[in-house]
């Protein structure tokens, strides 16, 4: 016997007769569909010159002194940043209850680029890969990397360096570590405690030029000596508990941006306290609230000279309750908020 309702008989025609008779059908939940971050649409790396924001990942953690596992951050980041995107799509737009501020995420468009191929026992060769995708990706749109150890910060800077065609990048690191070793007896030139002293050799950086935020717990004993001489900006997390945040994120950036083309952003979560993201390799006590993290990437969101972001060391497998990997993806969110949806 022939069904009078024909939309049956084909399935196309059903699920969109479905979805025009139920309400929010159309709104993907958060833990459905694909693992894009923000929900974006995946996208080759040379298919992004309509887009605001691209994002990729780097699934490496071959360059960590201490526990690996952060070759799991950027699936993990990526899924929990899916909230955000639902939220957004649910309620059409929303209220950021910190600042009072209305947000619309369908202002700026998020592609999500995949991962940058990575190569487990060659750092040489995937700090080139990632150099390359990195550099792809900023001659076309603001990259956002996903972490991954913080080596890979160093072929990403050189990649936008690279690829923006800046002449001078200023750093600014929010870290619990500074990453300065210029060369271990254990580790060699190439891990996640020689990334910013790689990235101060590349043309058009000096230690002018980066700055250091929520830095504590043990340096060599010459430290603050090295800071001085070199003209790194150092701002510890003894000067954060006395200025607060706000201020002096302020001045790091500014102080980053002062002669330079644009500032590169860097977020390695170990910079809050393990009290609040204990998902990282080399947890580090005393460090940044989730308040003070999120109020942090608000003021550089805030800042016209960053150009890119990325969001490091995140593992995991370290954290049972997820919530590493939710501050994460809520920091990134929040910067690009700031710098595109206000």
């Amino acid at each position: 016997m022939n069904d009078p309702d024909s939309s049956r008989g084909d399935p196309t025609n059903r699920a969109a007769a479905f979805r025009e008779s139920t309400a929010g059908a159309d709104v993907e939940m958060a833990y459905a569909g694909l693992d894009t971050f923000l929900k974006g649409e995946p996208r080759d790396p040379d298919d992004l010159d309509d887009v605001d924001v691209a994002v990729f990942g780097v699934p490496y953690d071959g360059a960590v002194s201490n526990r690996p596992g952060a070759r799991y951050g950027p699936g993990a980041v990526r899924e929990a940043s899916a909230w955000w995107a639902y939220l957004s799509e649910y309620k059409g737009a929303l209220t950021n209850m910190r600042t009072g501020d209305q947000v619309d995420f369908d202002e700026f468009t998020v592609a999500d680029a995949g991962d940058a191929p990575v190569f487990p026992m060659d750092h040489e060769a995937t700090a080139e890969s990632v150099t390359a995708y990195a550099a792809t990706l900023a001659a076309r749109a603001f990259p956002v990397m996903l972490g991954g150890d913080h080596y890979c910060t160093f072929p990403a800077f050189r990649g936008f360096l690279e690829g923006s065609d800046h002449d001078s990048v200023g750093f600014v690191q929010i870290d619990a570590h500074t990453d300065t070793v210029s060369e271990s007896p254990v580790f060699g030139t190439d891990f996640h405690g020689s990334s910013t002293a790689r990235i101060a050799e590349l043309p058009g950086v000096e230690y002018d030029s980066v700055s250091q935020v929520g830095i504590r717990g043990y340096e060599s004993p010459d430290f603050f000596e090295f800071a001085e001489e070199t003209g790194l900006n150092l701002f510890t997390m003894r000067e954060i508990e006395e200025r607060g945040v706000g201020p002096v994120v302020a001045d790091a950036v500014e102080a980053a941006a002062e002669d330079t083309d644009a500032v590169y952003v860097t977020f390695d979560i170990d910079a809050v306290d393990p009290g609040f993201a204990p998902g990282t390799g080399t947890p580090c006590p005393g460090g940044l609230t989730s308040g003070q993290a999120l109020e942090t990437m608000e003021v550089l969101g805030a800042h016209d000279s960053v150009g890119a972001v990325d969001l490091m060391e995140v593992a995991p497998r370290y954290d049972a309750t997820e919530g590493t990997e939710r501050l994460g993806a809520y920091l990134l969110v929040t910067f690009l908020e700031r710098m595109f949806a206000r």
